[in-house]
């Protein structure tokens, strides 16, 4: 899988997480959900801050100055949405491309089977 693919699929888990989340979150936590490390959270995290696609909040009384509340700002729910497009549109044409493959590997199958029973009837 190319870096890009890798790099949008990690931004919409991140941004799905985020849109979902209920309470307060860690990058810990964040990094846990995605399976990525905490210094790749962290470097997601800023960027989509920077990009103004969230935006966080230090909980008051947390008594832990790492937990936050994350929330999409209207442009990031908006490139949400894109990258969620543009995922589906891929896993489409995947789909498309392992279906054809599974019909062909069937069509190879079925011409086996039947060689076999021409070759099997003669003898």
């Amino acid at each position: 899988m190319d870096t890009d693919k890798i790099k949008e699929e990690i931004r919409l888990q991140l941004m799905k997480i985020i849109s979902e989340a209920e309470q307060k979150m860690t990058q810990r936590e964040l990094a846990k959900r995605v399976g990525i490390s905490l210094g790749k959270t962290n470097y997601w995290v800023t960027e989509m801050v920077n990009e103004g696609l969230i935006k966080f909040e230090r909980f008051k009384h947390a008594g832990n100055k790492s937990a936050y509340t994350y929330v999409l700002t209207p442009k990031g729910i908006e490139e949400k949405f894109r990258l969620l497009i543009h995922f589906l549109s891929r896993k489409l044409r995947e789909y498309d491309i392992l279906r054809r493959e599974i019909e062909d590997l069937n069509q190879e199958i079925l011409k086996y089977n039947m060689e076999n029973r021409k070759v099997g009837g003669n003898a």
